[in-house]
């Protein structure tokens, strides 16, 4: 059995020194994942002689409470896990630590969750978990997954009709839709390396018009998607044998088990007159670091083990989560739901990571869903004045 190891600050060195005392937050609630954290916490002083504090701190107050006790010294140590969204207030804050140096090897790492968690070119976080939408079809009524748009086309329309659908989702959320923007040539800000372009933002662009025509077209062009179709009603679908493809996430995956769907899990084919493979978002969960820890090698060995492939593995399966170690992925290969959605999240895109992205969402809403209201949408249009909104939303 290969296994890839992280020549990061090694244990045996953390323990060699002093005995530390770590502090470890975490907002896990599951039963499953709060005993994964302790047995981890428990490991790592058996290795190396130090002391490890859990303490469960509500999810809605991690943020807030860490950047205003760290700067105080009264914070943790380090915090398992918060999601990449908030990365960006987090690091113009100063209360993470860089953890650049302490890393000489990124290589088992899936690379869009490595760029999930760079802000500014710095890495600030070791990751942990990660998800994404694909497409999730019933075998019964789709043999095979679709290779290309053609081949989706031809199934979703031979499954339409009769109270039966081909796909079904929610087509008016955009967090959603972002694979096919991406594919078109969109994009919400412009990253240089790691550094999010606030003055470039690509929502009302031609790729993304394109990609709002091809939702359109999904409801008015193809018939596929009707109306007034929420998620949760296109998973009922699912579940009940009445669709045969749902675009969705690992989150749903729980229900479609349990209705005994024989399922299979494929990234979404290139839409029709794309230059851009679909990419959709992905969303990240890491390790974080105190920056004015007093004790930084023992917490970036603890973050090690947390986010090492044996304990990633662990992490699976206290919850099903996706790992981002390549090599834990590859352990779980028997796993379709690890590698249906690996394969999304590998060729995905890390949503943006600032906090300007609270400013896109409403806008970007208003016009996704807009756009598929009727047939041959001013779509160009709809995109100007949401980014005119987003704009003022971020200078405001």
């Amino acid at each position: 059995m290969n296994r890839v190891l992280f020549p990061l600050v090694t244990l045996a060195l953390v323990g060699s020194a002093s005995a530390a005392n770590l502090t470890l937050w975490t907002s896990f609630e599951a039963a499953g994942e709060l005993a994964w954290i302790r047995a981890q916490a428990a490991e790592f002083e058996k290795k190396t002689g130090n002391k490890v504090t859990v303490v469960s701190v509500p999810f809605a107050q991690t943020q807030d409470k860490f950047i205003q006790s760290a700067p105080k010294g009264q914070g943790p140590d380090l915090i398992a896990t918060e999601p990449h969204d908030r990365l960006g207030r987090y690091a113009a804050s100063g209360v993470i630590e860089p953890l650049d140096r302490y890393v000489t090897s990124k290589t088992d790492y899936d690379k869009t969750a490595l760029n999930a968690f760079t802000y500014k070119g710095k890495l600030f976080g070791l990751p942990l978990n990660a998800e994404a939408v694909a497409l999730i079809y019933n075998k019964k009524l789709v043999p095979k997954a679709p290779a290309n748009w053609a081949e989706l086309l031809k199934a979703a329309q031979a499954n339409t009709g009769n109270g039966r659908f081909g796909l079904l989702y929610d087509i008016a959320e955009p967090y959603k839709s972002y694979g096919f923007v991406n594919a078109y040539g969109g994009y919400v800000f412009k990253n240089n390396n790691g550094t999010l372009n606030l003055k470039d933002i690509g929502l009302d662009n031609a790729g993304t018009a394109k990609a709002l025509s091809f939702l359109n077209d999904l409801r008015y062009k193809y018939n596929l998607v009707p109306e007034g179709v929420s998620q949760d009603a296109a998973k009922s679908a699912f579940v009940d044998g009445r669709s045969a493809m749902f675009y969705t996430g690992p989150w749903d995956m729980g229900d479609i088990k349990k209705a005994g769907i024989d399922y299979g899990i494929a990234n979404f084919p290139t839409p029709p007159g794309a230059s851009g493979k679909w990419s959709p978002f992905v969303g990240v969960r890491a390790v974080l670091v105190n920056a004015y820890s007093k004790n930084k090698a023992a917490a970036v060995g603890l973050a090690r083990q947390l986010t090492s492939p044996d304990a990633q593995l662990a992490y699976n399966k206290a919850g099903g989560a996706i790992p981002t170690s390549l090599s834990a992925r590859a352990r779980l290969k028997s796993d379709p739901v690890v590698t249906g959605f690996g394969r999304a999240i590998s060729a995905g895109s890390a949503m943006p990571n600032i906090p300007e992205m609270g400013a896109v969402w409403g806008p970007w809403t208003a016009a996704t869903a807009q756009a598929v209201q009727k047939p041959g949408q001013n779509y160009a249009g709809l995109l100007q004045k949401a980014v005119a909104e987003i704009e003022s939303n971020i200078n405001k």
